[in-house]
C-alpha cells in the first residue's frame, strides 16, 4: 500500500525524533517561541548541557529544528512546516 500524497519517509524521521519526551518538549517549546539557545534549554529542562546537545543533534539530523550562530552561541528554532503542523495539532488536545 503506497500513498503518493504524503512524504512517508520524511514523516517517519520526524516521528522517530519526536518519540522521546525530552525531544518532543524541546521541539514544542521552540515552536512557541522564536528561538532559544542551549543554556536556556538546560535551565528550563533542568538537565545537563551534554544531554540537551545530544537531543538537539537528533532533532537537527531529522530536520525537526535548525540552528544558527548568534555571536558565541547557537540559537535553535522550528522551521519545518511538517513539524509545525504536527506540533500545532498536539497543542489542540
Amino acid at each position: 500500500m503506497k500513498n503518493e500524497n504524503i512524504d512517508i519517509d520524511g514523516y517517519t524521521a520526524i516521528f522517530k525524533a519526536l518519540a522521546h519526551p525530552t525531544r518532543l518538549t524541546i521541539a514544542y517549546n521552540l515552536m512557541l517561541q522564536p528561538e532559544c539557545n542551549v543554556s536556556k534549554m538546560c535551565e528550563c529542562l533542568q538537565i545537563p548541557q551534554p544531554t540537551v546537545s545530544q537531543h538537539l543533534t537528533i532533532l537537527k539530523n531529522a530536520n525537526v529544528i535548525s540552528g544558527h550562530r548568534n555571536a558565541n552561541q547557537i540559537c535553535y528554532k522550528v522551521e519545518n512546516p511538517k513539524v509545525i503542523k504536527i506540533l500545532k495539532q498536539l497543542a489542540k488536545d
